[in-house]
């Protein structure tokens, strides 16, 4: 599905998405990805079955008040354990399907908040 969205010049958006990728800014990634509104980088989470602690940990440091998880083409929820560390900073965490998080992500990034996109493949 192609997406068109009105986004603040120069922030990240997604573009289109598919069971098995998503387009930021019109260029194809198929493997873990962060994506805020300044940034696009790959993710270490390999799947949803070997997250760890660290994965969280890291977008925890993202200056973020809120992470969207997109965990596949099934919503699927890490155990809180894994996540402790946004909570600890007090950043939100929403778990949704891989295509809902792109949608959500567009909207937010529309709105100027401060997000992070974590996508999941498989």
């Amino acid at each position: 599905m192609k997406l068109h969205a009105s986004s603040p010049s120069g922030a990240n958006t997604i573009t289109a998405y598919g069971d098995d990728y998503v387009m930021v800014n019109g260029a194809r990634r198929d493997s873990s990805v962060v994506v805020t509104a300044d940034a696009v980088q790959p993710w270490s989470a390999a799947d949803f079955e070997h997250l760890k602690e660290e994965d969280f940990a890291a977008l925890a440091d993202l200056g973020v008040e809120i992470v969207l998880l997109g965990t596949g083409p099934r919503q699927r929820f890490p155990h809180p354990r894994l996540t402790a560390s946004l909570g600890a900073k007090r950043i939100g965490l929403e778990v949704m399907d891989l295509k809902a998080a792109c949608r959500t992500y567009n909207i937010l990034v529309a709105e100027e908040r401060k997000v992070a996109l974590a996508l999941l493949f498989g």
